[in-house]
């Protein structure tokens, strides 16, 4: 598990190798990453988009940007948590992942920006 802070918001990522499968003649490693953002600060925040940059050892960097997180855009009082499960299809057994969420400090009303840490992806039988 990896974990990071920024101004307050704590973000903590568990990642998981769900397995191989083809698809158009290809092979794919399929990973599921928790991810459980906290508000430890004093002010109500929402989460409002996400940024991902994904690396595949074997292909380019790719970018992934989009609304809130699996369709929901979180509220947060001070002392609450936010926690969900995605997913991301790699070519090859190792990948990380690393990226951003926007977000709205309702006191101040002021957007900022909070840093998901980078997060390693490898298959087990990978590993030597």
């Amino acid at each position: 598990m990896v974990s990071q802070i920024t101004r307050g918001i704590k973000i903590s990522v568990l990642t998981s190798f769900e397995g191989t499968y083809f698809k158009n003649y290809k092979i794919h490693f399929a990973f599921s990453y928790e991810i459980t953002i906290e508000n430890h600060s004093k002010d109500s925040v929402q989460l409002t988009s996400r940024h991902w940059e994904i690396y595949d050892s074997l292909n380019d960097l790719e970018y992934v940007d989009g609304e809130g997180v699996i369709g929901k855009k979180p509220v947060l009082k001070p002392g609450e948590q936010h926690t969900y499960s995605s997913g991301c299809l790699l070519s090859s057994p190792y990948g990380a992942m690393k990226g951003y969420f926007n977000m709205i400090n309702f006191t101040s009303t002021k957007s900022f920006r909070v840093i998901v840490p980078t997060f390693r992806m490898c298959a087990p039988f990978a590993l030597n």
